[in-house]
């Protein structure tokens, strides 16, 4: 049975963007399909019934969600293109442990953050951030030479959270505050598989601007 990929996300989502990512690592073709979450289409709620949410993947007809199995699942299924885990036990685990750590820690932090605006959580955000930047440990991904899982799930610091802040008007992550993690958000960005999937600066600028009414945040 020739193998049948679809994608159901939206073009502002973070999570659905990892998921194109790696099939665009790994060569798989892939049928994309834009979700409107304001109505939801009866195929998402079919294939994603607990959750209600995107990302979803299916492969020949059997759904699998959350990004970050899916993206396993990949590298599990498709051996072609680049790894997305490394090979040896104590690595996978560790990537696994810095992947679950930007859904479980920064994640939840920006969301806060997004909400309230108030000081503490941007000292949060910044000291989580810091973490990341003791783990890239002068590698240029936190693959090392290549983009891994990790790298894939932190695409959230190198795209979303910049535009975020400057919707907002702080600084959370900056080339002075965190130039490690600064310079590889720049050499992941400049990635071309990176720069033709996630979506415009501009436009999600725009998107969170739209959303985000200015508040008065000291910095």
């Amino acid at each position: 049975m020739a193998n049948q990929v679809k994608v159901f996300g939206v073009w502002e989502s973070p999570f659905s963007k990892r998921v194109e990512i790696a099939l665009k690592m790994k060569g798989v073709e892939y049928e994309y399909v834009e979700e409107d979450l304001s109505t939801k289409s009866p195929e998402l709620l079919k294939y994603n019934p607990i959750h209600k949410k995107v990302p979803v993947f299916l492969h020949n007809g059997k759904p699998i969600v959350e990004s970050l199995v899916i993206l396993e699942y990949i590298d599990e299924t498709w051996k072609s293109g680049t790894p997305l885990l490394p090979q040896d036990p104590h690595e996978r685990a560790n990537s696994r442990f810095w992947a679950k750590f930007m859904d479980d820690k920064l994640l939840p932090a920006a969301i806060k953050f997004v909400k309230s605006r108030e000081q503490d959580v941007i000292e949060e955000i910044v000291e989580l951030l810091s973490l990341l930047e003791k783990e890239l440990k002068g590698k240029k991904f936190f693959g090392g030479e290549s983009i891994g899982l990790v790298d894939i799930a932190c695409c959230i610091v190198a795209l979303w959270l910049d535009v975020i802040q400057e919707a907002v008007g702080v600084e959370m992550f900056t080339k002075e505050k965190h130039p490690k993690l600064y310079k590889w958000s720049e050499e992941y960005m400049n990635c071309s598989i990176i720069k033709e999937t996630l979506p415009p600066r501009a436009d999600l600028l725009a998107f969170w601007q739209s959303r985000l009414q200015p508040s008065a945040t000291s910095t």
